[in-house]
């Protein structure tokens, strides 16, 4: 049985002492973590929305000092979530990803780790029921139109069910243990790009200007992603993360290919775009399939993000990218469901992807477990100043 949904409309926001205030639950996602909201409370018109979160995150400002943001591109997002009018759909999630010293605010892409937040939100947050001692929503990504079906546990005790945050699952980048999320995505190829491989090839070489001719594989499997062989930059594909954020030149040569790859990949100019993310891409150092270092798309992640590890993972068992080329043998099972690991800073990110029996260059689902926990509900304060609900709540 699917959850009800509960709400439909968001109250006005209170003012108090001069300032809006807006319901608000803060929590973890996987490896990143911000304030999430019912759609309801927000304003429909997008500038109005924007200039809202760019309040609450305290955006633009390095550090975010006037706002919730973390001072990096991890801790400053946003997501929006509502029940869904589509019969086959319980939830809509919107993620919004803001920039530390930007006043933009993306909501073009799709974040995975905030994904497997929006379930445990939307019951604290009463829009939905939970229905047994695991619960499970189908939520619609409106960003890029991906589905996920996402399960929670949910026990029960004298005060009703609720959601269950200890448990004994342990994702790297996150320290301790916690209760598992289990996300199964139904369809993320092309998910902002027009298809898997957004080129038309498994691999392209391509003329960077000031950099040169170099091999990647351009694809899209829940998030566009330019993979490039870490030694045909110079680097091992091994260095620290401080090490690779400190690295001018080498960042410099990745938003030059980024530019050339975005146009490829039908994209357009990227200049101001979160997307395509960069990963170079290295042998594996401890059991892995793959190693990664991903940027996103100007700093090195900590980790690595869901659906860019769902990305690589798939390019990984697509012969001649060049991830395959890398990779610990992917072609030695022919079961039509295969495990990943994706090694990247942190540890380790493992996919579990289901392929087409008749074709297995064909990727056909991808699961993987995430956690969440709530860290914060309450209100947000932003300041009266910000346009905020002239045109009434959503």
């Amino acid at each position: 049985m699917q959850p009800t949904r509960l709400r439909t409309g968001g109250p006005d926001p209170r003012p108090r002492g001069g300032r809006q205030r807006i319901p608000c639950w803060f929590l973890r996602g996987g490896t990143s973590r911000g304030p999430f909201f019912r759609a309801a409370d927000l304003p429909s018109e997008r500038a109005a929305r924007d200039a809202v979160l760019l309040a609450v995150m305290g955006s633009p400002d390095p550090r975010q000092i006037d706002g919730l943001g973390g001072a990096n591109p991890l801790t400053s997002k946003v997501g929006i979530v509502g029940p869904s009018s589509r019969a086959d759909v319980d939830l809509e999630f919107r993620f919004a990803q803001l920039r530390p010293d930007s006043d933009l605010v993306d909501t073009t892409a799709n974040c995975g780790n905030m994904l497997a937040a929006v379930v445990p939100f939307a019951v604290e947050s009463g829009l939905l029921v939970p229905d047994g001692d695991t619960t499970t929503a189908r939520v619609l990504t409106l960003n890029t139109g991906l589905v996920a079906e996402i399960t929670v546990r949910t026990p029960q005790d004298a005060s009703g069910r609720y959601v269950e945050y200890g448990g004994d699952t342990r994702i790297d980048g996150v320290p301790g243990t916690a209760a598992p999320v289990e996300i199964d995505f139904l369809d993320t190829a092309g998910s902002v790009c027009a298809s898997l491989l957004p080129t038309g090839d498994v691999r392209d070489r391509v003329d960077v200007p000031g950099v040169g001719s170099l091999e990647v594989t351009c694809i899209d499997n829940g998030m566009p992603l330019v993979l490039v062989n870490a030694s045909d930059l110079g680097r091992t594909g091994r260095e620290s993360v401080s090490a690779l954020n400190s690295d001018r030149q080498l960042k410099d040569r990745l938003e030059a290919l980024r530019l050339v790859c975005g146009e490829l990949m039908g994209l357009g100019d990227v200049t101001e775009k979160n997307y395509p993310k960069m990963t170079l891409v290295s042998e594996p150092e401890r059991g892995g399939t793959i190693s990664t270092r991903s940027f996103i798309p100007h700093v090195c992640h900590e980790s690595i993000g869901v659906l860019a590890a769902v990305t690589v993972a798939t390019a990984c068992v697509l012969k001649g990218t060049v991830a395959h080329a890398l990779t610990t043998s992917t072609d030695a099972t022919d079961s039509a469901d295969i495990s990943v690991s994706v090694e990247h800073p942190a540890g380790e990110f493992t996919v579990e992807l289901g392929l087409d029996p008749a074709d297995r260059q064909r990727v056909t689902r991808s699961a993987l477990l995430r956690t969440a926990r709530l860290i914060m509900a309450g209100e947000v304060l932003i300041p009266g100043r910000v346009r905020h609900f002239e045109e009434g709540p959503q």
